[in-house]
C-alpha cells in the first residue's frame, strides 16, 4: 500500500462480513489499544438508527444497523494503521479504489450522524401500497381494505375500505391493521 500523501484524520468505511459489524468494532477497539494505535485510529462506529417494528400486533422499538456489512473508522491512514484495520478478523477491506482507502465526505458523515442521533424512531412495516389488509382494532374492526398510502414517519396508513358502494379512506395506526 502506498503511504497517503498527507496524514490527515478522516472517516473511512470498512467492509466486514455481514452480521459481524459489532464484533469487528469490538475487536478493532481492542487491537487499537493493544497495538498502541490511539494516535492514528480514534473511533470505530457501527451506524445504527432507532426503528419501530410491529411484532405480534405490538410496537417494539429497536436499534437497526443502517448499513449491513460496514463499519466507520475515524483514523489517519499510515502503513501501520492500515495494517491494523485491514488485518482485524472478519474485515474484508476498505471501501475505496484498489488498496487505497477513500474517506467519506463531511456531508455524508453529517447525514449518517443525524440519522443515528434522531430522537424519534422510524416506523418500519412490511406493507406496501395496494396490499390487502384487515382492520384489527377500532370502529372499523374486521373490515377488509387495501393500503392507499403509507406514512412511516408517523406510523400510519390510509386504508381504502369499501363502504356504501365506494372506497372510503380511513387513517389507521400500523398496529390496527394486519396483512391478509
Amino acid at each position: 500500500m502506498a503511504k497517503q500523501k498527507n496524514n490527515e484524520r478522516h472517516w473511512y468505511v470498512v467492509h466486514t462480513y455481514s452480521g459481524y459489524e459489532d464484533a469487528v468494532a469490538r475487536n478493532l477497539k481492542q487491537r487499537i489499544s493493544s497495538m498502541g494505535m490511539e494516535d492514528y485510529i480514534f473511533d470505530v462506529i457501527v451506524p445504527k438508527e432507532k426503528r419501530v417494528r410491529i411484532k405480534n400486533g405490538k410496537k417494539v422499538e429497536e436499534e437497526d444497523k443502517m448499513y449491513k456489512g460496514y463499519v466507520l473508522v475515524d483514523m489517519i491512514v499510515t502503513d501501520e494503521s492500515w495494517y491494523v484495520v485491514r488485518n482485524t478478523p472478519r474485515v474484508t477491506g476498505f471501501v475505496g479504489a484498489g488498496n487505497q482507502p477513500v474517506p467519506i465526505s463531511k456531508e455524508e458523515l453529517e447525514q449518517i450522524m443525524n440519522r443515528m442521533n434522531r430522537d424519534t424512531a422510524k416506523h418500519v412495516v412490511d406493507l406496501s401500497v395496494g396490499d390487502a389488509v384487515v382492520i384489527t382494532d377500532g370502529p372499523f374492526k374486521d373490515l377488509e381494505g387495501k393500503i392507499g398510502e403509507i406514512d412511516e414517519e408517523r406510523g400510519k396508513a390510509k386504508v381504502l375500505v369499501p363502504m356504501f358502494g365506494r372506497e372510503t379512506p380511513v387513517e389507521l395506526d400500523f398496529v390496527q391493521i394486519r396483512q391478509i
